[in-house]
């Protein structure tokens, strides 16, 4: 029997050769000074074009939302000049390619930031418990500042100027990232968020931020061709949520009529928000698990044969599995990644994963 990940897929917005999505993954190779991808990047993605789709790693819409040394940009010339040469080697070998949006908030550092910017966030409350990673390795967070109104409103039209820059550089869509605990998720969490203004307070106010970004990213690029991450109830860089499935339900409520290409739900936690969320979302959903270990490719196929989702991502076993579609329908061996490699460098742990030789 075919395994249900292998076979096409024809939704509302969005048509896939499979139902395997290659999720969005840091590798920290961009040029630190210019935001500009790695050379080899275009090789690194266009080896792994099988993939249903691809998103990206996560690519910065202004400066303040670079979350370490090496992250990429969207935000000039230079940069979607770079990521041109990425997607159409994509396109070349066959493949669609997402670029997912992505500013971390309070998750950063001065160290990672131009002139020593401290970190924006919704409120000024800091991360205690865990470490960020810098140029000079790892060192304690600080306290971020509120962003003003104004700056969140800026934000917001950051975020859609970054999209349009990504369908310029050949992008076939974008993903904004509202999750993993980012700004998206800070302005979402009761202990992220404490404003008293139209973006906090209440569910409505806290929602409001997500809702205003998603709408300006569709208005700017068409909702067809515009995908959201979510990761509800998961305790990443230090979140609490409260009530994940009242926030997460009226948050899929406001958004289903926009008709946006996809829904990308993080399950982690003990809300199942798969079950909870799926009979709320009339168009594609795209599932994906954060665990300790790599999600292996029965749990995927479980959760689309089942309907809990309709496309399933893996991350960590794209890394070292180019032709992980191949590999899943040959039964053959998967590949484990080197975790010491994963960010940062050059090529090796990067492009030197084979892809599976055929035994004649």
């Amino acid at each position: 029997m075919t395994s249900p990940l292998l076979l096409p897929y024809e939704g509302p917005r969005l048509r896939t050769p499979n139902r395997i999505v290659m999720a969005p993954m840091t590798r920290g190779r961009a040029d630190d000074a210019t935001g500009v991808p790695h050379p080899l990047t275009a090789t690194y993605y266009a080896q792994r074009a099988s993939a249903g789709l691809i998103v990206s790693e996560g690519l910065w819409p202004n400066a303040l939302g670079k979350g370490g040394p090496g992250i990429p940009g969207m935000v000039g010339d230079a940069q979607v000049a770079g990521w041109r040469e990425v997607t159409d080697a994509v396109h070349t070998a066959g493949g669609t390619i997402y670029a997912q949006l992505w500013h971390v908030g309070r998750v950063t550092h001065p160290l990672n930031l131009p002139g020593g910017a401290t970190p924006v966030a919704p409120s000024p409350v800091r991360i205690e418990g865990e470490p960020i990673y810098t140029s000079r390795g790892d060192v304690e967070h600080v306290t971020p500042r509120a962003m003003t109104a104004a700056e969140v409103d800026a934000t917001i039209a950051d975020f859609a100027a970054a999209a349009r820059n990504a369908v310029r550089a050949g992008f076939d869509g974008v993903e904004v990232h509202g999750a993993n605990g980012y700004l998206v998720q800070q302005f979402l969490a009761e202990n992220t968020n404490r404003r008293t203004d139209r973006y906090g307070g209440s569910r409505a106010g806290r929602l409001r931020f997500a809702l205003d970004v998603v709408e300006a990213v569709a208005a700017e690029i068409g909702p067809g061709r515009v995908g959201l991450r979510i990761s509800p109830h998961n305790p990443e860089n230090e979140i609490a949520e409260e009530d994940p499935q009242g926030t997460y339900r009226a948050l899929v409520d406001a958004l289903d009529p926009l008709g946006l290409a996809y829904l990308h739900v993080i399950e982690r936690g003990a809300y199942g928000a798969l079950a909870d969320l799926r009979p709320r979302w009339s168009g594609t959903l795209i599932g994906n698990f954060n665990g300790p270990e790599p999600t292996s490719p029965k749990a995927g196929e479980e959760v689309v044969a089942v309907g809990l989702a309709d496309l399933f991502s893996f991350g960590r076993l794209f890394i070292s599995n180019p032709d992980l579609p191949g590999r899943f329908a040959a039964g053959a061996p998967l590949a484990p990644h080197d975790p010491d490699l994963a960010y940062g460098g050059g090529a090796e742990g990067y492009v030197d994963y084979p892809a599976l030789v055929a035994e004649h």
